[in-house]
Protein backbone atom coordinates (compact mmCIF):
# COMPACT_ATOMS: atom_id res chain seq x y z
CA UNK A 1 0.00 0.00 0.00
CA UNK A 2 1.17 3.96 -0.94
CA UNK A 3 -0.11 7.16 -1.89
CA UNK A 4 0.52 7.64 -5.61
CA UNK A 5 -2.29 9.69 -6.74
CA UNK A 6 -3.83 12.30 -4.53
CA UNK A 7 -7.35 12.58 -4.11
CA UNK A 8 -9.69 15.68 -3.48
CA UNK A 9 -12.25 15.74 -1.15
CA UNK A 10 -14.93 16.79 -4.25
CA UNK A 11 -13.68 13.71 -6.72
CA UNK A 12 -14.20 11.20 -3.88
CA UNK A 13 -17.56 12.50 -2.10
CA UNK A 14 -18.70 11.98 -6.21
CA UNK A 15 -17.11 8.36 -6.34
CA UNK A 16 -18.57 7.52 -2.98
CA UNK A 17 -22.06 8.39 -4.39
CA UNK A 18 -22.60 5.19 -6.52
CA UNK A 19 -22.23 3.51 -2.87
CA UNK A 20 -24.62 2.39 -0.58
CA UNK A 21 -22.18 2.55 2.11
CA UNK A 22 -23.29 6.08 3.83
CA UNK A 23 -21.32 9.30 3.60
CA UNK A 24 -17.89 9.95 3.87
CA UNK A 25 -16.63 11.36 7.45
CA UNK A 26 -13.15 11.54 7.22
CA UNK A 27 -10.16 9.42 5.46
CA UNK A 28 -6.45 8.93 5.36
CA UNK A 29 -3.82 8.02 3.16
CA UNK A 30 -1.83 4.25 4.08
CA UNK A 31 2.16 4.94 3.49
CA UNK A 32 2.67 1.49 3.54
CA UNK A 33 3.71 -1.31 0.73
CA UNK A 34 5.05 0.13 -2.64
CA UNK A 35 2.47 -1.10 -5.42
CA UNK A 36 -0.89 1.27 -5.23
CA UNK A 37 -2.62 4.03 -3.84
CA UNK A 38 -4.66 2.96 -0.83
CA UNK A 39 -6.98 5.38 1.72
CA UNK A 40 -8.84 4.22 4.81
CA UNK A 41 -12.28 5.53 4.56
CA UNK A 42 -14.40 5.93 7.43
CA UNK A 43 -18.16 7.01 6.24
CA UNK A 44 -21.58 6.95 8.06
CA UNK A 45 -21.90 2.95 7.21
CA UNK A 46 -18.06 1.37 8.44
CA UNK A 47 -14.74 1.69 7.63
CA UNK A 48 -13.52 0.70 4.37
CA UNK A 49 -10.36 0.61 2.47
CA UNK A 50 -10.21 2.58 -0.91
CA UNK A 51 -7.40 1.32 -3.36
CA UNK A 52 -6.28 2.85 -7.04
CA UNK A 53 -4.50 0.48 -8.92
CA UNK A 54 -0.97 1.93 -10.29
CA UNK A 55 1.80 0.72 -11.45
CA UNK A 56 2.22 -2.93 -11.75
CA UNK A 57 -1.83 -3.77 -11.64
CA UNK A 58 -2.75 -4.24 -14.82
CA UNK A 59 -6.46 -3.37 -15.35
CA UNK A 60 -7.43 -6.86 -17.29
CA UNK A 61 -6.06 -8.22 -14.36
CA UNK A 62 -8.54 -6.72 -11.64
CA UNK A 63 -11.11 -9.22 -12.02
CA UNK A 64 -9.30 -12.11 -11.42
CA UNK A 65 -8.68 -10.37 -8.14
CA UNK A 66 -12.39 -9.07 -7.66
CA UNK A 67 -13.66 -12.36 -7.85
CA UNK A 68 -11.36 -14.38 -6.45
CA UNK A 69 -11.73 -12.74 -2.84
CA UNK A 70 -15.15 -13.15 -3.39
CA UNK A 71 -14.84 -16.77 -3.94
CA UNK A 72 -12.21 -17.41 -0.76
CA UNK A 73 -14.54 -16.08 1.45
CA UNK A 74 -17.48 -18.12 0.42
CA UNK A 75 -15.25 -20.75 1.16
CA UNK A 76 -14.81 -20.06 4.54
CA UNK A 77 -11.35 -17.98 4.21
CA UNK A 78 -11.30 -14.42 6.00
CA UNK A 79 -10.36 -11.64 3.62
CA UNK A 80 -11.92 -8.70 2.33
CA UNK A 81 -14.66 -8.40 0.52
CA UNK A 82 -15.33 -5.84 -2.71
CA UNK A 83 -18.19 -3.33 -2.18
CA UNK A 84 -20.27 -4.00 -5.31
CA UNK A 85 -21.82 0.08 -6.30
CA UNK A 86 -25.70 0.54 -7.05
CA UNK A 87 -24.64 -1.26 -10.53
CA UNK A 88 -23.51 -4.46 -9.11
CA UNK A 89 -19.53 -3.18 -10.19
CA UNK A 90 -17.14 -3.48 -8.06
CA UNK A 91 -14.61 -1.63 -10.22
CA UNK A 92 -15.01 1.42 -10.99
CA UNK A 93 -12.11 4.84 -11.98
CA UNK A 94 -11.33 7.49 -9.78
CA UNK A 95 -8.41 9.98 -10.89
CA UNK A 96 -8.60 7.96 -13.68
CA UNK A 97 -7.11 4.98 -12.58
CA UNK A 98 -9.21 1.84 -11.78
CA UNK A 99 -10.74 1.95 -8.23
CA UNK A 100 -12.48 -0.53 -5.99
CA UNK A 101 -13.46 -0.58 -2.49
CA UNK A 102 -13.08 -3.03 -0.05
CA UNK A 103 -14.47 -4.54 3.20
CA UNK A 104 -12.31 -3.79 6.66
CA UNK A 105 -10.50 -6.27 8.07
CA UNK A 106 -10.03 -6.49 11.91
CA UNK A 107 -6.91 -7.10 13.36
CA UNK A 108 -3.35 -6.30 13.08
CA UNK A 109 -0.31 -7.12 11.89
CA UNK A 110 2.73 -8.42 13.72
CA UNK A 111 6.30 -6.73 13.43
CA UNK A 112 8.16 -9.54 15.09
CA UNK A 113 6.47 -12.56 14.31
CA UNK A 114 7.14 -16.26 16.74
CA UNK A 115 7.53 -19.45 15.93
CA UNK A 116 3.38 -19.63 16.89
CA UNK A 117 2.56 -17.23 14.26
CA UNK A 118 4.53 -19.06 11.25
CA UNK A 119 2.76 -22.33 12.72
CA UNK A 120 -0.69 -20.36 12.33
CA UNK A 121 0.33 -18.98 8.88
CA UNK A 122 1.20 -22.04 7.33
CA UNK A 123 -2.23 -23.65 8.37
CA UNK A 124 -3.80 -20.35 6.61
CA UNK A 125 -1.55 -20.71 3.34
CA UNK A 126 -2.73 -24.09 2.78
CA UNK A 127 -6.03 -23.50 3.24
CA UNK A 128 -6.50 -21.00 1.16
CA UNK A 129 -4.76 -23.08 -1.31
CA UNK A 130 -7.38 -25.50 -1.13
CA UNK A 131 -9.99 -23.12 -1.05
CA UNK A 132 -8.78 -21.47 -4.25
CA UNK A 133 -8.91 -25.51 -5.69
CA UNK A 134 -12.55 -24.64 -7.65
CA UNK A 135 -12.12 -21.21 -8.58
CA UNK A 136 -12.99 -20.99 -12.54
CA UNK A 137 -9.94 -18.43 -13.25
CA UNK A 138 -6.51 -18.37 -14.40
CA UNK A 139 -3.96 -15.78 -14.06
CA UNK A 140 -0.04 -16.25 -14.96
CA UNK A 141 2.42 -15.02 -12.61
CA UNK A 142 3.69 -12.00 -13.91
CA UNK A 143 6.58 -11.83 -11.96
CA UNK A 144 7.91 -15.23 -12.61
CA UNK A 145 11.24 -16.47 -13.30
CA UNK A 146 10.50 -15.65 -16.73
CA UNK A 147 10.40 -11.68 -15.73
CA UNK A 148 13.21 -11.70 -13.55
CA UNK A 149 16.14 -10.98 -16.44
CA UNK A 150 13.99 -7.32 -17.86
CA UNK A 151 13.67 -6.33 -14.69
CA UNK A 152 17.09 -6.68 -13.49
CA UNK A 153 17.87 -5.22 -17.26
CA UNK A 154 15.86 -1.82 -15.92
CA UNK A 155 18.35 -1.44 -12.71
CA UNK A 156 21.48 -3.14 -13.48
CA UNK A 157 23.64 0.25 -14.52
CA UNK A 158 22.93 1.93 -11.29
CA UNK A 159 22.82 -1.89 -8.93
CA UNK A 160 26.33 -1.65 -7.56
CA UNK A 161 25.47 1.84 -6.29
CA UNK A 162 23.11 0.56 -4.19
CA UNK A 163 25.38 -2.36 -2.73
CA UNK A 164 29.17 -3.33 -4.25
CA UNK A 165 28.79 -6.43 -6.27
CA UNK A 166 25.42 -6.35 -6.66
CA UNK A 167 24.85 -6.63 -10.36
CA UNK A 168 27.46 -9.30 -10.62
CA UNK A 169 25.36 -11.12 -7.97
CA UNK A 170 22.50 -10.93 -9.32
CA UNK A 171 23.46 -11.86 -12.49
CA UNK A 172 25.00 -15.62 -11.64
CA UNK A 173 21.53 -15.90 -9.56
CA UNK A 174 19.51 -15.36 -12.75
CA UNK A 175 22.05 -17.79 -14.93
CA UNK A 176 21.68 -20.06 -12.07
CA UNK A 177 17.95 -20.21 -11.21
CA UNK A 178 16.87 -19.36 -14.63
CA UNK A 179 18.60 -23.05 -15.32
CA UNK A 180 17.44 -25.09 -12.50
CA UNK A 181 13.42 -23.54 -12.24
CA UNK A 182 11.23 -26.47 -11.77
CA UNK A 183 8.24 -26.97 -13.49
CA UNK A 184 5.17 -29.24 -13.69
CA UNK A 185 5.04 -29.32 -9.36
CA UNK A 186 1.49 -28.70 -7.82
CA UNK A 187 -0.34 -25.78 -8.18
CA UNK A 188 -3.51 -23.69 -8.39
CA UNK A 189 -4.34 -20.01 -6.80
CA UNK A 190 -1.60 -18.94 -4.83
CA UNK A 191 -0.71 -15.25 -2.96
CA UNK A 192 2.56 -14.20 -3.63
CA UNK A 193 2.61 -11.35 -1.63
CA UNK A 194 2.32 -12.41 2.01
CA UNK A 195 4.56 -10.17 4.05
CA UNK A 196 3.90 -9.94 7.48
CA UNK A 197 1.28 -6.63 7.15
CA UNK A 198 -0.90 -8.63 4.52
CA UNK A 199 -1.58 -11.06 7.78
CA UNK A 200 -3.79 -9.81 10.80
CA UNK A 201 -3.91 -11.31 13.83
CA UNK A 202 -6.53 -10.60 16.82
CA UNK A 203 -4.53 -12.16 20.04
CA UNK A 204 -2.75 -15.22 19.17
CA UNK A 205 -5.42 -16.43 16.43
CA UNK A 206 -4.89 -15.36 12.78
CA UNK A 207 -7.65 -13.09 11.74
CA UNK A 208 -7.50 -12.70 8.06
CA UNK A 209 -5.54 -12.18 5.08
CA UNK A 210 -5.20 -8.80 2.75
CA UNK A 211 -4.10 -7.45 -0.38
CA UNK A 212 -4.57 -9.74 -3.07
CA UNK A 213 -3.03 -7.60 -5.88
CA UNK A 214 -0.36 -9.87 -6.83
CA UNK A 215 -2.36 -13.40 -6.57
CA UNK A 216 -1.90 -15.59 -9.65
CA UNK A 217 -1.94 -19.11 -11.20
CA UNK A 218 1.75 -20.99 -9.85
CA UNK A 219 3.24 -23.75 -7.49
CA UNK A 220 1.94 -24.05 -3.91
CA UNK A 221 5.51 -24.60 -2.81
CA UNK A 222 6.68 -20.86 -4.51
CA UNK A 223 4.20 -19.33 -2.10
CA UNK A 224 5.76 -21.32 0.95
CA UNK A 225 8.73 -19.92 -0.36
CA UNK A 226 7.64 -16.45 -0.59
CA UNK A 227 6.80 -16.67 3.09
CA UNK A 228 9.60 -18.65 4.73
CA UNK A 229 11.67 -15.65 3.03
CA UNK A 230 9.26 -12.77 4.79
CA UNK A 231 8.38 -14.72 7.86
CA UNK A 232 11.66 -16.70 9.24
CA UNK A 233 14.56 -13.88 8.67
CA UNK A 234 15.75 -11.58 11.75
CA UNK A 235 16.17 -7.89 10.93
CA UNK A 236 20.19 -8.80 10.13
CA UNK A 237 19.03 -11.60 7.94
CA UNK A 238 19.67 -14.50 10.06
CA UNK A 239 17.66 -17.51 9.06
CA UNK A 240 15.58 -18.64 12.79
CA UNK A 241 15.13 -22.28 11.38
CA UNK A 242 12.77 -23.05 14.19
CA UNK A 243 10.24 -20.00 12.59
CA UNK A 244 10.40 -22.23 9.26
CA UNK A 245 10.00 -25.61 11.07
CA UNK A 246 7.00 -24.24 12.39
CA UNK A 247 5.50 -22.30 9.08
CA UNK A 248 6.14 -25.88 7.16
CA UNK A 249 4.62 -27.89 9.92
CA UNK A 250 1.64 -26.01 9.86
CA UNK A 251 1.21 -26.11 6.19
CA UNK A 252 1.40 -29.65 5.96
CA UNK A 253 -0.96 -30.51 8.84
CA UNK A 254 -3.44 -28.93 6.08
CA UNK A 255 -1.24 -30.07 3.25
CA UNK A 256 1.37 -32.37 2.92
CA UNK A 257 4.24 -31.40 0.61
CA UNK A 258 4.78 -33.83 -2.28
CA UNK A 259 8.50 -35.31 -2.52
CA UNK A 260 9.14 -33.03 -5.31
CA UNK A 261 7.83 -29.93 -3.71
CA UNK A 262 10.42 -31.14 -1.05
CA UNK A 263 13.20 -31.30 -3.51
CA UNK A 264 12.68 -27.78 -5.03
CA UNK A 265 12.42 -25.71 -1.97
CA UNK A 266 15.83 -24.25 -2.09
CA UNK A 267 15.58 -23.56 -5.40
CA UNK A 268 12.24 -22.09 -5.39
CA UNK A 269 13.50 -19.90 -2.49
CA UNK A 270 16.07 -18.96 -3.83
CA UNK A 271 14.19 -18.05 -6.33
CA UNK A 272 11.54 -15.88 -4.39
CA UNK A 273 14.24 -14.00 -2.71
CA UNK A 274 15.66 -12.74 -6.23
CA UNK A 275 12.12 -11.61 -7.28
CA UNK A 276 11.70 -9.31 -3.90
CA UNK A 277 15.06 -8.35 -4.44
CA UNK A 278 14.84 -7.09 -7.93
CA UNK A 279 11.14 -5.33 -7.66
CA UNK A 280 12.56 -3.78 -4.35
CA UNK A 281 15.55 -2.60 -6.42
CA UNK A 282 13.71 -1.37 -9.33
CA UNK A 283 11.01 0.87 -6.87
CA UNK A 284 14.25 1.69 -4.68
CA UNK A 285 15.98 3.86 -7.87
CA UNK A 286 12.50 4.96 -9.37
CA UNK A 287 10.00 6.63 -6.30
CA UNK A 288 7.92 9.18 -8.11
CA UNK A 289 8.54 12.80 -6.70
CA UNK A 290 6.03 13.71 -4.27
CA UNK A 291 4.68 10.10 -3.83
CA UNK A 292 3.47 9.32 0.03
CA UNK A 293 5.49 5.86 -0.53
CA UNK A 294 8.22 3.84 1.78
CA UNK A 295 10.53 2.02 -0.70
CA UNK A 296 11.58 -1.08 0.98
CA UNK A 297 15.29 -1.87 0.69
CA UNK A 298 16.36 -4.48 -1.86
CA UNK A 299 19.35 -5.30 0.46
CA UNK A 300 17.43 -7.06 2.95
CA UNK A 301 16.95 -9.48 0.22
CA UNK A 302 20.55 -9.32 -1.39
CA UNK A 303 21.61 -10.52 2.07
CA UNK A 304 19.25 -13.78 2.72
CA UNK A 305 20.12 -14.58 -0.90
CA UNK A 306 23.75 -15.40 0.62
CA UNK A 307 21.89 -17.86 3.14
CA UNK A 308 19.93 -19.26 0.18
CA UNK A 309 23.08 -20.15 -2.11
CA UNK A 310 24.12 -22.27 0.75
CA UNK A 311 21.06 -24.42 1.23
CA UNK A 312 21.33 -27.55 0.15
CA UNK A 313 17.93 -29.13 0.21
CA UNK A 314 14.41 -28.38 2.36
CA UNK A 315 16.04 -29.42 6.05
CA UNK A 316 18.14 -25.87 6.09
CA UNK A 317 14.82 -24.33 5.97
CA UNK A 318 13.02 -26.42 8.66
CA UNK A 319 11.73 -29.33 6.39
CA UNK A 320 11.20 -32.72 8.54
CA UNK A 321 9.41 -36.06 7.97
Amino acid sequence: MAVYTEVSDAALTDFLADYEIGGLLSYKGIAEGVENTNFFLHTTGGAYILTLYEKRVRAGDLPFFINLMEHLATRGLACPQPVRNRDGTALGTLCDRPAAIVSFLDGVSVKAPTAHHCAELGRALARLHAAGADFGMCRDNSLSVGAWRPLFDHAASQADVVSAGLAARTRDDLAWLEAAWPANLPGGVIHADLFTDNVFFIGDGLSGLIDFYFACTDAFAYDLAICLNAWCFSPESTYHRDMGAALIAGYEAVRPLEPAEVEALPILCRGAALRFMLTRLVDWLNVPPGALVQPKDPREYDRRLTFHRQARDAAAYGWTR
